[in-house]
């Protein structure tokens, strides 16, 4: 063990040419196909495992990359909500959103951790709750008054334009507080076994991707305030993720053999986004100084000044404490809770692939059921505090994090509860969040075209496991997406066609008929659900398959084990094997066996599947 993380030390973070360990010449020659897949298998395992703890500073580097991969998609969401809730020009409630939004996370994260999953994943803001979101506050009710459009005219301290705001997001965290409620029945209850049963590729691919697709007009909006700012950000961010990320720079380092000495390190593949926004956020800082981009208000560019904002960081408090009900006493609007309870059903199917994903990249067995029914029943308390606290959105698992396991091969889940440390600390900092709501609009625009682009990619990828020379599959995944962006675009182009008499009934139809990823969800998960299709062509034999040949286990089943003793003490109690999130002795046995019946019922399937499908020819 103490070798191991002698490596974690040296190769973690720090991608020294000189220190590599290459294949000898004189071995290459004799290497077997075998042998060769032994050194990859051991390439790929995690150099620190899921119950590992890296060295004290190792962590705290390791814990604030995760929160770097985090930081864009955590500021991005109150910022895109902050126009449909009228408080474009108020940067000071931005900050405290952007605060709320890092300490619930953190909160979050620390739960999952120790109580959820027990995997090293991340929770942050989920975009998937954007889509009904906006879709809710573009209701003729809710749409902002003109007067709120025009900086010159609003007032953010006047009781009148306080009253707008909060009306609105009191009504949006009410919703999101419902809505939560059956995420939590859901996972608690072990229900989100049987719904997953009917969510597959073909219903995941479209409802991700719409998520993307759909904020298409934020995007362009806030990068048309300055198209070459906008294009500068995404410029940068294409060259540091794509272009400069196997490049290593070297900067200061250290470790116990070595000391004090300069490494190489991948900084630009741990955190592109980072550095795009902050040099073109810096570029900015200097045209605003040198009066390049111009004060006046009405002329095209403005927006791309970094003293837009006025004074919002000399102006926001040190410290400031989050609490449930900051705004006021929350509202339920029916439309919102039927909206964001779809936004949720899309979050759950992707955190449950979020699961293996994240197990696979750190060393522990695939996750059983009841440490996922679990994880997402914990995923619902974190939306129930997120919407409590007034942030506007819930909390998910970030896949972007996920991935970051990948390229540091540090599984270690204490480094995650660590990153929520950080985050519940940073959100309590009132000038932190406010620093964020200096960021040029153009600057913003520009990263969200490379973040929802990758979002829509994301979505698409869930297609690699079906068959796609299939008709069938084509016109599944064709009809969902396209008539998710046909039926929203003339609903909004004509509001009063939906007119049933009954003013909450419009109100719901109007929601879940804008909201594209409900459509494009909805479609692909009744049509691959009705229409004839083998488990192989629908991709559910690869989808659900779990190749032991390809996951680098090194821990067992206790990972998933409550801390604090309490597994030991459900194991001598017979009633907690009715407890469908509660781990007990008999589970391990149970769901080996089960595992391997299904996998042979389902290779026993394909198997049938192809013989028929060699008769037909």
């Amino acid at each position: 063990m103490a070798s191991r993380k002698e490596r974690g030390e040296l190769n973690t973070l720090a991608f020294d040419m000189g220190e590599q360990v290459n294949d000898q010449p004189g071995e290459t020659a004799g290497k077997t196909r075998g042998s060769s897949r032994v050194e990859e298998d051991d390439r790929n395992k995690p150099v620190y495992s899921v119950t590992d703890v890296p060295p004290w500073y190792l962590c705290i580097i390791l814990a604030f990359q995760h929160y770097l991969t985090a930081f864009g998609g955590i500021i991005a969401v109150p910022l895109i909500l902050s126009e449909g809730l009228c408080l474009q020009h108020d940067s000071l409630t931005q900050s405290r959103l952007i605060n709320s939004m890092f300490f619930v996370c953190g909160l979050s994260t620390v739960m999952q951790v120790t109580f959820g999953i027990r995997l090293p994943i991340l929770q942050g803001s989920t975009f998937a709750l954007v889509t009904p979101t906006m879709a809710m506050l573009s209701t003729p009710e809710w749409k902002c008054p003109a007067w709120t459009q025009n900086a010159s005219i609003v007032n953010t301290s006047s009781p009148l334009y306080i009253e707008e705001w909060q009306t609105r997001l009191r009504a949006l965290q009410g919703s999101i507080m419902v809505a939560s409620l059956l995420q939590i029945l859901l996972g608690f209850s072990g229900l989100i076994g049987f719904l997953m049963r009917f969510i597959g590729p073909l219903t995941i691919a479209p409802t991700v991707s719409l998520i993307g697709l759909s904020l298409y007009d934020a995007a362009g909006t806030k990068a048309g305030s300055h198209w070459g700012i906008a294009a500068m950000t995404t410029v940068l961010i294409i060259l540091f993720s794509q272009y400069l990320r196997l490049i290593p720079v070297p900067l200061p380092a250290y470790s116990k053999i070595k000391g004090l000495h300069t490494s190489k390190f991948l900084i630009f593949q741990i955190m592109p986004i980072l550095l795009g926004v902050a040099v073109s956020w810096l570029i900015c800082y200097l045209l605003t100084i040198s009066d390049v981009l111009p004060s006046d208000p009405a002329q095209y560019g403005h927006l791309g000044r970094t003293d837009v904002m006025g004074n919002a960081v000399t102006d926001a408090s040190w410290f400031t404490l989050p609490y449930p009900g900051q705004w006021g006493t929350p509202t339920v609007s029916l439309a919102g809770v039927i909206g964001i309870t779809a936004g949720i059903i899309c979050s759950i199917a992707e955190s449950v692939g979020d699961y293996h994903a994240c197990a696979r990249l750190s060393g522990a067995p695939p996750p059983p059921k009841h440490a996922i029914s679990r994880g997402i029943g914990v995923e619902g308390l974190g939306s129930l505090l997120a919407g409590s606290f007034g942030t506007g959105n819930g909390t998910t698992s970030f896949s972007e994090n996920v991935a970051a396991l990948g390229i540091t091969k540090v599984g270690s889940r204490t480094v995650i509860l660590l990153s929520g440390v950080f985050m519940i600390f940073l959100g309590m900092l009132g000038k932190f969040g406010a620093i964020f709501t200096t960021i040029p609009t153009p600057v913003i625009g520009g990263m969200f075209l490379v973040m929802f682009g990758v979002i829509t990619a994301a979505g698409i990828a869930n297609l690699q496991s079906t068959d796609m020379n299939s008709s069938r599959n084509i016109f599944v995944f064709g009809f969902s997406m396209f008539s998710a962006i046909a039926i929203p675009n003339w609903i909004g182009k004509n509001p009063d066609f939906i007119d049933t008499g009954v003013k909450e009934v419009d109100q719901v139809l109007h929601v879940l008929l804008t909201t594209h990823m409900f459509i494009g969800g909805f479609f692909g998960c009744l049509l691959d659900n009705t229409a004839p299709g083998t488990k192989r062509e629908r991709g559910l034999l690869t989808w659900d398959k779990m190749d032991p040949e390809d996951s680098n286990t090194l821990e067992t089943e206790e990972v998933y084990d409550l801390p604090f003793g309490i597994t030991s003490f459900l194991s001598s109690r017979s009633w907690a094997r009715y407890i469908p999130f509660c781990p007990w002795k008999g589970n391990t046995s149970q769901h080996k066996s089960e595992d391997s019946n299904m996998l042979q019922s389902q290779g026993n399937e394909g198997i049938h599947s192809e013989r028929s499908e060699l008769a037909l020819v």
